[in-house]
């Protein structure tokens, strides 16, 4: 017990979700002694509910791939995947009891199908490595000292610490706990933040019809932001209600999302047979008028595409419910190509904070050591998880960043606490 009543621990972690709770554990296998303090009454809750509640921990794509996935921000991620990969994930899981499976030889999740195991196993390594939970306690403040961290506090209370580990998350899925605390706790501290937006949410279009296509679901298209040098993304696709849902949406969604800041509507193409060129498609209508005269347009297209979609295509072609291939004009022929290899769509918003599976955005990556985790502002400060500016796309990518981001920060804060509270940058 420090002077004055307070607990006195070598590390306190802000955040009880993957990210922080693999911190504590990391910090107290090495020694340390570890608070943890998240602001729910209970631990793991958006983990817990992750993908329907089954829960893809990772995935068993190349190292090198997995990277790429989080394109420009790809060498801040590597340390961390370096140090702790889907393979040492896995490996990690069952040790504790949790054997992992992949059905598809790529999604891996946990052989019991239930998040739930996994947050389970991860409560009860921190009860065995002696972190002291304090769960329903809202972190309020982060103390320093000439420059140098010295505790948390919250509310009237207080927890004296040689290092801090922030890992409180984003405001997506407020429902299960989403928040943007932690970035208050950082820009407190004279952290730079990107502005947030969500990621991985449906993306809100202004074209009515897609409603009349609502639950048609395409394999494999392409998305792009209809700009020079606009993100595009390939993947399965939904039409919803409202616009469009599936991996190729959301994964787009942040890029949207920041796209929208400042503008009422942004314009999206849709290459909704990425095999095919527009130039083949060309070809293929005529070879229809050429060979099949007396079949309908919307005949034809429908055997290659979902039948109401077909229909909504051939009338934006201009093309009459019956026109037969024969009466298929040049124009026309070009004009169902352009449809098809570039659907013309504008982008309103997206599903919010509210529906997205992460946050894109946060405390600014040029602020932290990417080696470490450690503040650049602040000696003793690490961070890990989604308060950070880190957002991949769906497959595992950010519940592996959690976990791995989470150890390298545990690590790094419990060196930082044996040494003085004076990190290697």
């Amino acid at each position: 017990m420090a002077a004055g009543g307070r607990a006195a621990f070598d590390v306190a972690v802000v955040g009880g979700g993957p990210a922080g709770m693999m911190a504590a554990i990391a910090a107290a296998e090495r020694g340390a002694r570890v608070v943890l303090l998240e602001r729910l009454p209970d631990l793991g809750r958006k983990l817990r509910a992750t993908g329907g509640g089954r829960c893809n921990l990772t995935n068993t794509r190349d190292r090198n791939v997995f990277l790429a996935a989080f394109g420009a921000k790809r060498r801040f991620v590597r340390p961390a995947i370096a140090a702790f990969d889907g393979e040492a994930l896995r490996a990690f899981l069952v040790r504790r009891g949790v054997p992992t499976e992949s059905p598809d030889g790529v999604h891996v999740f946990p052989a019991s199908g239930r998040a739930r195991s996994v947050a389970d196993a991860l409560e009860a390594l921190l009860a065995e490595r002696g972190v002291r939970v304090c769960a329903g306690t809202a972190v309020t403040r982060i103390e320093t000292a000439d420059g140098c961290v010295r505790g948390v506090g919250a509310a009237a209370e207080g927890w004296e610490a040689r290092a801090v580990v922030l890992a409180g998350g984003g405001p997506s899925c407020p429902d299960l706990g989403g928040t943007d605390a932690g970035f208050g706790l950082a820009a407190a501290l004279g952290h730079r933040l990107v502005p947030p937006v969500p990621a991985l949410a449906g993306i809100a279009v202004a074209e009515a019809w897609v409603g009349e296509c609502a639950g048609i679901v395409l394999p494999e298209v392409e998305i792009a932001v209809a700009a020079p040098g606009g993100a595009r993304r390939r993947g399965q696709m939904l039409f919803t209600h409202r616009g469009l849902s599936g991996p190729a949406a959301l994964d787009l969604s942040g890029d949207v999302a920041a796209a929208l800041r400042g503008r009422g509507a942004v314009p999206l193409a849709v290459d909704l047979t990425p095999g095919t060129s527009r130039a083949a498609w060309e070809r293929r209508c005529e070879e229809w008028r050429e060979m099949a005269g007396r079949k309908r347009v919307r005949t034809l297209l429908g055997a290659v595409l979902p039948r109401a979609l077909a229909e909504r295509l051939a009338a934006a072609a201009g093309l009459d419910r019956d026109a037969a291939c024969a009466h298929l004009p040049r124009a026309r022929r070009a004009r169902l190509a352009d449809l098809i290899a570039a659907l013309p769509l504008t982008a309103v918003g997206t599903d919010g904070f509210e529906k997205a599976m992460a946050t894109r955005g946060g405390v600014a990556l040029e602020d932290v050591a990417a080696r470490t985790l450690a503040s650049r502002v602040v000696r003793g400060l690490f961070f890990a998880g989604e308060v950070l500016d880190i957002d991949g796309p769906c497959g595992g990518y950010n519940l592996q960043w959690a976990f791995a981001s989470g150890r390298l920060a545990g690590v790094a804060a419990a060196r930082s606490s044996a040494s003085g509270g004076v990190p290697s940058p």
